[in-house]
C-alpha cells in the first residue's frame, strides 16, 4: 500500500508539475506574439516608433488563456503593421507594476506616446483587436501629418524630454540651489530601481516644462537620487519612494506634498504655490496702445476701470479708487488677470467700445480680449460691489456683450499721472474796457 501511495504521488507530482510547466509558457518564440520582460521592454516598446499592443497576464489566469488563442490570432493578422507582445506579469511583478496591472489579462496601446499608454477596452477577439489596433494606427499617422511626433522616455530619471527642466540635485549643490533660492520648489527624492519612481518620471519632466512657462521659472522642479545623495536624504528622513517635498524660504522645515502625481496635479499644485506667494499684479494706466494690448493680451481677462477726472476727485479721491482696485487685484491674483485704468475722457473710443458710454463714473469692464466680450459692473465701485461681480463672473455668470467693432479701437497717447491734484488751466483775461456792451446783440437782431 505504501509503495502504491508513492507511486501515485510521485505520478501526481509529475502531473502537477507538467501542468505548471505547460500553463507557465502562453506564448514561445514560434509564435508572432513578442515575449516581453524588463530586459528588452525598453528596447522593444518604449524606445520604438511602432505601435504596440502590449498583454500583460498570468498562466494561471482563465480569462488569460482563454484569450491566447485570439491574441496569436491577431498577431499573425497584424505582423508587419502593428506589434503584438505579452508579458508574465505574474513572473514580472515590476514591470506590471509599473503600468498599474491589478487584474488579468490587462491590454495597453503604447502609441504616438509611449510614456502614456492607453488601456485597450474592446473586444478580446481577433476581429475586434485587429479592428481596434488599425483605428488607433490612422489616429497616430492623423497625428504625424498634424506636427505630433513620437516621445518616449529614455529610462532616466531626467529624460530628454525634459532634461533642461527637472534640476538634478546632489548633495553638492543641494543647499546652493533650493535653501538659499528665493523660488518654490518641489523635490522628487527617488531610488533608480524604484517602479513608482520610474512611472512619475515622464510626468514629472512634462510637469517642470509647464510650470516653468506658468511661473516665469518662480516655481522649480528638482529631482534627487536618495540612494547616491544621502546626506541630504536624511536631513529630511527620507524613508520611501518617491518622496516629494515643498521648499519655500518663508518656511522653516519642507512641506510634505500630498497631492495626485499626474503631470496636471502637480502642475495645479504649482501654479497654487506660485499665486499663493506672489505678488499682487501690476495696475497699470493705460497710457498707450502697447499698454492695452500687452495686458489683454496675456491674460485670460483685462478689468479696465474708467475713474472720474483728477479735477472732481483730486489725489486722494483717485487714491481711494486704485486702492479698491489695487485690494481687489492682490484678492483675486490667482486667477491671473490683467487690471488698468484710465482717466475719463483720455480714452473715448474705448469707453464707447465697452458701452460705458462717457458717463456715470467710476465704471468698469471685464473684457477677454480672444472672444472680444466684455461685462460691465453694474454694482458699486468698492470693494464688496467689485468683489461680487468678478466672482459672479469667475463662476461663468453674469451678461456680456460683444466688444464694438469686435475689435480694441484707437488708443490716444497720454501723460502718465503724477500722482498730483489737477490743475485748471490757465484763462487768458480778457479785456472789456473797450468794448460797448450796448452794441452787443444788435447784429442778430
Amino acid at each position: 500500500a505504501e509503495w502504491l501511495h508513492g507511486r501515485l504521488f510521485i505520478r501526481g507530482s509529475v502531473f502537477l508539475w507538467t501542468l505548471l510547466v505547460s500553463v507557465s509558457a502562453l506564448y514561445s518564440s514560434s509564435d508572432d506574439v513578442v515575449e516581453l520582460t524588463p530586459s528588452n521592454f525598453q528596447k522593444e516598446v518604449i524606445h520604438s516608433h511602432e505601435l504596440w499592443l502590449v498583454e500583460f497576464y498570468a498562466p494561471w489566469c482563465g480569462h488569460c488563456q482563454s484569450l491566447e488563442p485570439e491574441w496569436k490570432k491577431a498577431a499573425t493578422a497584424l505582423k508587419g503593421i502593428v506589434k503584438l507582445g505579452a508579458v508574465n506579469a505574474d513572473a514580472h511583478q515590476s514591470l506590471g507594476g509599473q503600468y498599474g496591472v491589478q487584474g488579468f489579462p490587462t491590454i495597453k496601446l503604447f502609441g504616438l506616446n509611449k510614456n502614456k499608454p492607453e488601456d485597450y477596452n474592446g473586444a478580446r477577439s481577433a476581429q475586434g483587436i485587429t479592428d481596434s489596433a488599425l483605428n488607433t494606427l490612422r489616429t497616430i499617422v492623423r497625428d504625424r501629418l498634424g506636427g505630433k511626433s513620437s516621445s518616449y522616455s529614455s529610462g532616466k530619471q531626467s529624460g530628454e524630454s525634459g532634461k533642461k527642466d527637472v534640476v538634478e540635485l546632489t548633495d553638492d549643490n543641494f543647499d546652493e540651489n533650493v535653501i538659499g533660492s528665493s523660488d518654490i520648489w518641489l523635490v522628487e527624492f527617488f531610488a533608480p530601481w524604484c517602479g513608482h519612481c520610474k512611472r512619475l518620471e515622464p510626468e514629472w519632466a512634462a510637469a517642470a516644462t509647464e510650470i516653468k512657462e506658468h511661473t516665469g521659472g518662480k516655481v522649480k522642479l528638482g529631482a534627487l537620487d536618495a540612494t547616491v545623495n544621502q546626506a541630504v536624504a536624511s536631513r529630511y528622513g527620507i524613508r520611501g519612494y518617491p518622496t516629494i517635498k515643498i521648499f519655500h524660504k518663508d518656511e522653516d522645515t519642507p512641506i510634505d506634498y500630498d497631492g495626485g502625481r499626474s503631470k496636471s496635479d502637480i502642475v495645479a499644485r504649482a501654479i497654487e504655490l506660485f499665486s499663493e506667494n506672489a505678488p499682487p499684479p501690476e495696475l497699470s494706466e493705460i497710457v498707450n496702445e502697447d499698454v492695452l494690448k500687452k495686458t489683454c493680451d496675456d491674460h485670460q481677462l483685462c478689468i479696465i476701470a474708467v475713474l472720474p477726472h483728477i479735477l472732481d476727485t483730486g489725489a486722494s479721491g483717485r487714491n481711494d479708487y486704485l486702492d479698491v482696485m489695487k485690494a481687489m487685484a492682490n484678492k483675486y491674483k490667482k486667477k491671473f488677470w490683467g487690471w488698468l485704468w484710465t482717466e475719463a475722457g483720455a480714452q473715448g473710443p474705448l469707453e464707447d467700445a465697452l458701452g460705458i458710454g462717457g458717463f456715470g463714473y467710476p465704471a468698469m469692464a471685464a473684457v477677454n480680449a480672444r472672444k472680444m466680450k466684455y461685462a460691465l459692473l453694474k454694482g458699486s465701485f468698492s470693494e464688496q460691489g467689485i468683489n461680487e461681480f468678478l466672482r459672479e463672473l469667475s463662476v461663468g455668470r453674469g451678461s456680456t456683450s460683444p466688444v464694438k467693432g469686435a475689435a480694441f479701437p484707437k488708443i490716444y497717447s497720454a501723460e502718465q499721472w503724477d500722482g498730483k491734484d489737477g490743475q485748471l488751466p490757465v484763462e487768458e483775461e480778457i479785456d472789456l474796457s473797450d468794448v460797448d456792451l450796448d452794441d452787443l446783440g444788435k447784429d442778430e437782431l
